[in-house]
């Protein structure tokens, strides 16, 4: 399901004088089909399930909403359930970015009932709101709400990182690379520097990135590339403007919808 086996997903929030987010998402094009789709409350890298629909477990919501599933090797715990007060991480991440709830009703349900793994994948979330708050979520595990000057998350467990140690794959320094810029930028923190760090950890060959995009709360605006591209940014705004592509910082033409 979505990101599996030797993926290497990252995922960051900045908090300064604006709230940025960073995602890469890396995925082997023979086994999942992605696209990234434009709605005009939603941006996000739409999955093709079972049911042939493009689902949105990594996305943006128009209202501030940034919800991304990343892999990670699986706990007992955690295990999938359909018994009742039970809920799977897939199907809380999709209503978060699809803002049917909101952070403070996550923190609701994640307080109130198991979280479970989907049936075909284990993964943990970083949720994120306008507020620059934070949650993590680990099924079997737990969760962890913070609004610190950054958070980050790649694809070995936050709150216990004893259970993942093992299976680290060598040398996957992304998270060690991404923290040490991380803890060096300021509140003036901005879009350029965000995709620096993404681009510092990308990923090539059959998991390579696929899509990496920096949402900048204040501008409420959501800038990508695709295919590790990262001369070429293309930005999306939820009023509905055209789509533009960016080449060293110049508007280049209209994207075609």
């Amino acid at each position: 399901m979505y990101c599996g086996g030797l993926v290497m997903c990252t995922r960051f929030v900045y908090n300064g004088k604006d709230t940025i987010i960073g995602f890469n998402f890396d995925i082997d094009l023979s086994v999942w089909t992605h696209k990234v789709i434009e709605e005009k409350n939603r941006f996000y890298i739409g999955i093709k399930m079972s049911d042939s629909s493009y689902h949105s477990f990594h996305g943006v919501n128009k209202n501030g909403n940034v919800g991304t599933l990343l892999y990670v090797n699986g706990n007992e715990k955690g295990k999938y359930s359909n018994a009742p007060k039970c809920c799977t991480i897939s199907d809380l991440t999709e209503s978060f970015i699809k803002g049917v709830i909101t952070l403070d009703d996550v923190l609701n349900i994640v307080q109130n009932n198991r979280i479970v793994y989907a049936p075909d994948a284990t993964m943990q979330a970083m949720l994120s709101d306008k507020k620059g708050r934070v949650l993590i979520i680990e099924p079997g595990l737990g969760y962890r709400l913070e609004k610190a000057q950054y958070s980050l998350i790649t694809n070995y467990s936050i709150l216990s990182p004893e259970i993942t140690k093992p299976y680290i794959v060598s040398g996957d320094d992304r998270f060690e690379r991404a923290d040490e810029l991380l803890k060096h930028c300021n509140d003036s923190f901005s879009v350029a520097e965000a995709f620096q760090i993404l681009k510092s950890v990308k990923q090539e060959g059959i998991w390579a990135t696929r899509v990496s995009f920096v949402y900048s709360v204040n501008e409420n605006r959501v800038y990508y590339v695709e295919n590790n591209d990262f001369e070429h940014i293309l930005k999306y705004e939820f009023n509905n403007s055209p789509d533009l592509i960016i080449t060293s910082g110049k508007k280049v033409k209209d994207r075609e919808r």
